[in-house]
């Protein structure tokens, strides 16, 4: 078997598990989008119980991705694709989902950015210029606030003090450059007090 056969049929496998991943959040879809807004509000205090139970994010990503799916048809009135939802999956593993422009990557980024966020650790959505930054946490920002997250956006104007609040969100969305001088900046502080990372 060639290198290039053995490289397919690993791809092949992986696409595989990944579908199934993502036809277990479509199965949540009917029995979530009967919720009432309050009733699907609620499981993201739900979700983060079960995290602090135990539970890792992975057992939770099916239905908070599908949590995250009917928030965004309720907010934007847009509606992730199987596609999206894979693509979502495969960003929450740590990968690079390779989407063209106009295949919704903004999208497809909000289940893995929500289930992520419900940690509590907080969530950087990092893009290449502050007018996306500020255009996306205002627009993607809608689902976030609806299921009751904080979302932040970081910008160069802003002081040490806002930036600290904004990266305190639960999601802070920020550009590349911004958060790699917050960075070097907070590593040369005279005190914990004077950065702004957490």
């Amino acid at each position: 078997m060639s290198l290039a056969e053995k490289i397919f049929r690993f791809e092949k496998r992986r696409l595989n598990k990944l579908t199934k991943l993502a036809n277990k959040v479509i199965a949540f879809e009917k029995s979530i989008a009967v919720l009432s807004d309050e009733e699907l509000k609620a499981k993201t205090p739900y979700f983060r119980e079960r995290i602090a139970k135990g539970e890792t994010l992975d057992d939770l990503l099916p239905e908070a991705y599908a949590v995250a799916r009917e928030a965004a048809r309720r907010t934007l009135g847009q509606f992730p694709y199987p596609v999206q939802i894979t693509g979502a999956i495969v960003l929450h593993q740590g990968d690079v989902a390779e989407m063209r422009t106009g295949e919704g990557k903004t999208l497809t980024a909000t289940m893995a950015v929500y289930l992520n966020a419900l940690a509590g650790k907080g969530v950087h959505v990092v893009t290449v210029n502050e007018y996306l930054a500020a255009r996306d946490a205002e627009w993607m920002g809608q689902i976030y606030r609806f299921l009751g997250l904080t979302v932040g956006v970081n910008l160069r104007e802003k002081t040490a003090r806002e930036k600290r609040e904004q990266y305190l969100c639960d999601i802070t969305y920020t550009t590349n450059s911004e958060v790699g001088f917050d960075y070097l900046r907070d590593n040369m502080a005279g005190s914990v007090d004077g950065r702004v990372l957490r």
